[in-house]
């Protein structure tokens, strides 16, 4: 049963020896294979279809240990830093994914954002929280600059305010302690190597936000063991004593830069918003108080020049101002005229100008009338009588 897929999971392995076989396992299967993953497994081990990396050799057998979390208290945050993002994203070199992951039961979810911004933090958060189904009584970070002073530890007051807003109580671990959050760690491996890394070029945002969606679901159904009761992760998840997010985000504001098209629109999170004539390639700063449905479009120097109703991410909307439609009509047709078009079958053929320029490319310049040399007849006069000068001068002589 495996025979007829091991050329697909060799070449795979080639390719990338530090895929990972459960994602190599979701690949088969797409494909067709019927078997399980412990005899996909057995194959890549009895055949050695995983290159040798020396490398990853060298960093086995460190001491690990388990700590115990009990049911609903601490969800684990970490930024994860995505390398080569598609390029038609436009953020660079990275993508940012925030991911929170519930310590006891180990369900986790993830967001993408294009910044890790104090703002972009509190939005995906909020987002998160809705996916985990609701709210622990202790958030754990590393030591993040937007939630805490790093030498220090010290939760920043800004980052208290949403904690406040939460009801919840911020933990940060100690420096170079990773182990301490290592649920949200193996969340972070599981999202680079199963989702991020397979990843196709031509994906948006929301579909790649989608796909990571399904897998996080999906992740949901990992067998685990309780009191010696088999179980998953799903159902471990559905009985924390989760409570209920407040009704409205944290009032934090977005701010995004981008450029204005010669259509006179922005574009934000999968839709465009007008802005008014004559600021076709300008640079400007779009806005966003969280929990608001306002947008607002300033200049760099402050001055708003649209305010818009926010459209649903992804909609692909064309949000447009009346009076900005009226204003840029106003303008393009004041741009025509009455003029004639020009006749392009005409016949012109060279003019004398263009002419004489030719001949003087060719090296045979016509003289300009206006150029001529005019000749003095006394010279030659002249010359005549010193010639016959000499000659009767000669003459005597020789008689």
């Amino acid at each position: 049963m495996i025979a007829e897929f091991v050329p697909y999971c060799r070449q795979r392995l080639v390719d990338d020896p530090h895929l990972w076989a459960s994602t190599l396992f979701d690949e088969v299967v797409a494909l067709g294979f019927t078997g399980s993953y412990p005899s996909l497994t057995a194959a890549i081990r009895d055949l050695g279809l995983r290159p040798h990396c020396e490398a990853c050799d060298r960093s086995k057998g460190r001491d690990t240990a388990v700590i115990a979390h009990p049911a609903g208290a601490e969800t684990q945050w970490d930024w994860l830093e995505l390398p080569d993002p598609p390029s038609a994203w436009g953020l660079g070199k990275h993508a940012h994914l925030l991911v929170g992951a519930l310590a006891h039961s180990s369900r986790w979810r993830g967001v993408l954002a294009t910044s890790e911004d104090f703002p972009h933090l509190v939005e995906a958060m909020d987002a998160v929280v809705a996916r985990l189904g609701g709210l622990t009584k202790v958030w754990r970070f590393d030591r993040m600059s937007t939630v805490c002073y790093p030498p220090t530890g010290a939760v920043l007051p800004s980052f208290g305010e949403v904690a406040k807003h939460y009801g919840v109580t911020v933990v940060i671990c100690p420096p170079r302690r990773g182990n301490r959050k290592g649920v949200v760690e193996k969340a972070n491996h599981s999202a680079a190597q199963r989702w991020w890394r397979t990843l196709p070029d031509e994906t948006t945002p929301a579909q790649a936000q989608a796909l990571l969606d399904r897998l996080t679901a999906r992740l949901d159904t990992r067998k685990r063991m309780l009191d010696g009761a088999p179980t998953t992760v799903g159902a471990l998840a559905d009985a924390e004593p989760l409570r209920p997010p407040p009704g409205v985000v944290f009032p934090a504001e977005l701010s995004d830069e981008r450029t204005v098209t010669a259509q006179g629109l922005v574009s934000w999170r999968g839709n465009s918003y007008s802005v008014p004539p004559g600021l076709t390639g300008a640079r400007v700063l779009l806005t966003h108080r969280l929990g608001t449905e306002l947008v607002r479009i300033a200049t760099p120097t402050g001055a708003v020049v649209a305010a818009h109703t926010r459209a649903l991410d992804g909609a692909g909307r064309v949000v447009r101002d009346d009076g900005h439609v009226a204003a840029l009509e106003k303008k393009v047709l004041a741009g025509f005229t009455d003029k004639p078009p020009c006749k392009h079958k005409t016949r012109r053929p060279p003019s004398a100008a263009a002419l004489a320029e030719a001949d003087r490319l060719r090296g045979h310049s016509t003289p300009d009338p206006a150029s001529k040399v005019v000749i003095d007849f006394s010279v030659y006069v002249n010359a005549a009588d010193r010639l016959a000068t000499r000659a009767g001068q000669k003459k005597q002589g020789n008689s």
